[in-house]
């Protein structure tokens, strides 16, 4: 069983996912990780923001883990882009469209008002950016199309979250998967491969 600390996070990551991070509260965080209220102030002295700086910054590196074990299973880099929209989609199905992107669903609610969160949403985005252009460069695709190449096709998952969340349909997801693998395509056709 994981420890109390790692419940905290656990838990906070899911219901912030679920519910954003103004609509969740620190006495349902320490339930829900059946811990003591103390806890939460004893692993994180500044509160529910350290808090939901760190959660944010966990599920991103979980993200980032998730599409790269997809694209090392995957056959090639369109495939890959392909199965990590679907998997998405099934994942929102699975938890009745609840569990969409953390990072998206706090970095559109308080970028505007919570600098240290902001930023967390920021550096988690960068790093995805980053390991995206890596991967796409790997392919063969040239460093700047590359890094194009992972703007969109973060763009086009993240607003795809949206969409299905609001719709409950999975859709968006499967036109932007579909947008995403075309986009990938054209790329490694203009780089001759």
């Amino acid at each position: 069983m994981p420890g109390t600390r790692d419940r905290i996070m656990d838990s906070s990551a899911e219901l912030f996912r679920r519910q954003g991070y103004a609509g969740t509260g620190v006495k349902q965080i320490v339930a829900a990780a059946n811990a003591p209220f103390g806890s939460l102030y004893h692993f994180f002295p500044g509160g529910k923001e350290q808090l939901g700086a760190e959660a944010i910054r966990t599920s991103g590196r979980l993200y980032a883990e998730l599409f790269a074990t997809i694209a090392a299973q995957a056959p090639d880099v369109t495939t890959a882009v392909r199965e990590f929209f679907s998997g998405a989609a099934e994942t929102l199905v699975e938890t009745d469209y609840a569990d969409a992107c953390p990072i998206a669903t706090v970095a559109l609610e308080v970028s505007s008002t919570n600098e240290q969160l902001r930023e967390a949403c920021a550096e988690v985005f960068d790093g995805w950016i980053t390991g995206a252009t890596m991967y796409f460069s790997a392919a063969g695709i040239p460093p700047g199309r590359a890094r194009e190449l992972a703007f969109s096709m973060l763009c086009l998952l993240e607003g795809a979250f949206v969409f299905c969340r609001a719709m409950r349909s999975t859709e968006p997801l499967r036109v932007a998967g579909e947008s995403a693998a075309a986009a990938t395509r054209s790329a490694l056709a203009d780089a001759g491969l």
